[in-house]
């Protein structure tokens, strides 16, 4: 039997905080023989809601940004982005309404899109926490805001290893409620963790190690890294046996959450077999 314990990594900071702005750059300032009947220019249309099931080809850089000028794409053609949801900004506080790029309003749109992609892709909190699908979000720009626009959009987007978005094939919707979707969305690992060559990717990519199972701590305080290195390892070492086809000789791995990822809300570790 042999034991692979290393921290957890974090997959991506696909937590977007705040908005861009889209305004244009200062006018000119009009001379003095421009004549003063010059006509007054029609105002820009507010941005257009999007559509819930509209697919989108994007990178990973666009991926974590706060807006988005992406037009749709047809879904039967490559794409890495699904929204699942369109829902209307609550900017609206004490009263007040506020800025679409103020830390309460992202805040809220934060909250709401990954809770909504549970329900959207299905399968239990562990089937969802050892996947690579995430919710992905976006805004309107400033002025988009300033024009009318008062929507923001959830996108359900698959991580296919560092700084890359796999493709999406067919409908996402309940797709970790399958075999088949838990399988082909899986997180998996190209080495052993803590091994110099291991990158987290996407099951369906080649690889040779698959997260199996996690580990989930009690408390809101972080019991510090010796207590969550040491408290998963008797599970892991029991998940990989389960798996294992000599329960007596078999390898095992477990990564535990370091200080920042707890605090960023990963309150658990994961378990690692050979695949």
């Amino acid at each position: 039997m042999r034991a692979v314990a290393v921290p957890a990594l974090l997959l991506s900071g696909l937590l977007v905080a705040c908005s861009g702005s889209d305004e244009d750059p200062a006018a000119p300032e009009r001379s003095e023989s421009t004549p003063s009947a010059t006509p007054t220019p029609t105002p820009a249309a507010a941005a257009p809601r999007p559509k819930v099931d509209a697919c989108y080809r994007l990178a990973y850089a666009e991926a974590l940004a706060p807006t988005s000028r992406r037009k749709p794409v047809p879904c039967e053609r490559e794409h890495t982005a699904t929204t699942f949801h369109v829902g209307t900004l609550d900017a609206i506080e004490d009263g007040h309404l506020l800025a679409v790029d103020s830390r309460l309003v992202q805040e809220r749109v934060a909250t709401e899109c990954p809770d909504r992609l549970s329900d959207f892709v299905g399968g239990n909190l562990e089937e969802r926490r050892l996947s690579m699908l995430r919710a992905v979000w976006f805004t309107p720009t400033v002025a988009q805001s300033d024009r009318g626009a008062d929507w923001f959009r959830c996108d359900v987007i698959a991580v296919a290893g560092t700084e890359k978005l796999a493709p999406l094939t067919g409908s996402v919707g309940g797709v970790l409620a399958t075999p088949q979707g838990r399988t082909a969305y899986g997180m998996c690992g190209t080495a052993e963790p803590g091994a110099a060559d291991f990158e987290r990717v996407i099951c369906s990519d080649p690889h040779s190690w698959r997260a199996i199972s996690t580990f989930t701590f009690d408390g809101a305080k972080y019991p510090g890294e010796a207590r969550v290195r040491s408290a998963g390892e008797s599970s892991c070492e029991e998940a990989g046996r389960g798996v294992a086809e000599d329960t007596l000789s078999f390898q095992w791995g477990y990564e535990w959450p370091t200080k920042k990822q707890w605090d960023d809300g990963q309150t658990y570790g994961r378990c690692w077999a050979p695949d």
